[in-house]
């Protein structure tokens, strides 16, 4: 798959702002990175909205880590290694299992408040864990940790957070193996900026907002896949897509997420029967993982005719006070947690694949850098186990850290060089104009959730790749230079997507193609990877 290398446009009249280290995202991953990198230089973060804009904000669940004197880092790889269904890297698994507990810790310590019992940090149970490793804040803990973060950050005179930043392009020399920095939109000038820094680290999030159902918020677009495979990045895995089982059934795009411990702590699911059903489906019954919930909601939905399941919180002690976001969220649709059902139904929620990194967070180009849910590091393998997210932001955000002596040996970066080798041969210019950004995104959206969704085949992957190749031929660049960036990095993951779910022929973990049910350990032990050529 050959896609240009750069969509922006660069010209020397472009203000160029010169940095240590250049982090593009604000969510868990790239503020904790921040607050380890700026011991040793200038620290700039940008953020494409506002730095409240992330998934970090909207993590219920918690954040996984054998802290228990009867779990134990062993026991979480198991569990990890389990949930991936084969295709976990040990040695990234083994990196995030031994470190996360001294990095959670350090989140502690930087002012992140945890749920205390009797004196000692609250731990719950979520799918697929096999001990009790969750530390929680109610069911706020992303956005209790994203506060506490963003306070230490603004309190530290060298690191600059900068809002409305959107990254159009990374930016490369020594032909394509160096990284120089970042080639941005200012969404409050209007106009570009090109920020040049030893080290440039992605941190930009998934892809969810590729799907019209999505628990993702609206700056998940895929912006840092794109770029670094433009730029001559492996993009690895992306067939592997998670759909979270539970979220609150509504008509919007971005829908509110129903955690995962509200099962850890007893939810129960029935279909329109009144049945409860998940005994069918997996031993585990409502704690089997996601995949295997999503999937059976989405058969006894199509067995019965409906849009959704029910989940029964009533039968959790204190519900309101154990969750009491989704307590209020709930009562404002009407839904009353201690007296009624929720509604809810799978909605995209995580990216398995990402950018390829090493356990040490670098990718092909040298000085180019990923952390969190852009990056694939191989500790998800086909199916995340829950709550290790927030994990892996932290933990390979201290390993990227690790490499300073080789980030801080780089020479600073000549501006002269980056305009020398930025090629404007690459520019992308549609062949045919015809579509607007605004127009082809919600089709783009519809096509994904209804041809490469929870349950795939070669027919329907067929179809996506023949209408999303439409889209991407046919689309102009139309009077929002906002939108037509978004909407092209959308359209390029899409594209990879397809293609590494038509490539696997088996299921497995988060990818389930229904004309290869079985999973196939024989041919298909092994991984998808995509470079721009």
């Amino acid at each position: 798959m050959i896609i240009t290398r750069y969509i922006g446009v660069l010209d020397r009249d472009t203000p160029v702002i010169n940095t240590d280290f250049l982090i593009i995202g604000g969510g868990i991953a790239g503020l904790f990175t921040a607050l380890k990198a700026v011991a040793y230089g200038k620290v700039v973060v940008l953020t494409k909205k506002t730095i409240e804009d992330s998934n970090t904000g909207l993590a219920q669940g918690g954040i996984a880590a054998a802290v228990h004197e009867e779990d134990s880092p062993f026991l979480h790889l198991e569990d990890t290694l389990e949930a991936g269904a084969g295709l976990c890297d040990i040695e990234a698994v083994d990196v995030l299992v031994r470190e996360g507990p001294d990095r959670v810790r350090e989140l502690m310590a930087a002012g992140a408040q945890f749920d205390m019992k009797n004196g000692n940090v609250s731990l719950t149970r979520e799918g697929a864990h096999s001990r009790p490793r969750i530390l929680h804040a109610a069911d706020a803990t992303g956005e209790a940790i994203r506060k506490a973060l963003v306070k230490r950050c603004e309190e530290n005179p060298d690191i600059n957070i900068i809002e409305d930043q959107f990254l159009i392009d990374v930016l490369t020399g020594n032909m394509g193996r160096e990284c120089y920095g970042a080639l941005v939109y200012d969404s409050n000038s209007q106009s570009q900026l090109l920020y040049a820094a030893r080290a440039t680290i992605i941190a930009t999030g998934g892809a969810g907002q590729l799907y019209k159902n999505t628990t993702n918020p609206d700056v998940a677009t895929a912006d840092g896949m794109a770029a670094c495979f433009r730029a001559g990045c492996r993009i690895s895995d992306m067939e592997f897509i998670q759909f979270h089982p539970t979220v609150l059934f509504s008509r919007d795009t971005q829908r509110f997420l129903i955690s995962e411990a509200v099962r850890g702590e007893g939810g129960l699911l029935y279909n329109s029967q009144g049945e409860r059903f998940m005994h069918k489906y997996h031993p585990l019954e409502e704690l089997a993982p996601r995949d295997v919930v999503s999937r059976a909601i989405l058969n006894e939905t199509s067995i019965a005719g409906t849009e959704y399941v029910h989940l029964d919180m009533t039968v959790i002690p204190k519900a309101t006070t154990r969750f009491p976001n989704i307590y209020r969220t709930c009562l404002q649709r009407g839904v009353d947690i201690e007296k009624d059902y929720v509604p809810v139904s799978p909605a995209a929620h995580y990216t398995m694949g990402g950018i390829g990194t090493n356990t040490h967070g670098e990718t092909d180009i040298y000085g180019l850098y990923c952390c969190g849910e852009a990056a694939c590091t191989g500790v998800h393998g086909a199916n995340r186990l829950a709550s290790n997210s927030l994990l892996e932001g932290i933990v390979f955000g201290q390993r990227i850290v690790d490499k300073v002596e080789d980030i801080l040996y780089r020479r600073t970066v000549k501006v002269d060089e980056i305009f020398r080798d930025f090629d404007h041969s690459w520019v992308y210019v549609p062949t045919d104009e015809k579509l607007e950004p605004i127009e082809a995104k919600p089709a783009l959206q519809e096509i994904m959730w209804d041809y490469v969704g929870i349950i795939r085949n070669e027919d329907s992957l067929k179809k996506a790749n023949q209408q999303v190749e439409y889209l991407y031929n046919n689309l102009a660049r139309g009077k929002d230079p906002l939108a037509y960036y978004e909407v092209i990095n959308m359209l390029t993951v899409a594209r990879i997507i397809i293609q590494a779910a038509l490539w696997r022929q088996e299921s497995r973990g988060g990818h389930f193609r229904s004309d290869y049910p079985e999973r196939d350990d024989v041919r298909w032990l092994k991984h998808t990877s995509f470079v721009n050529c």
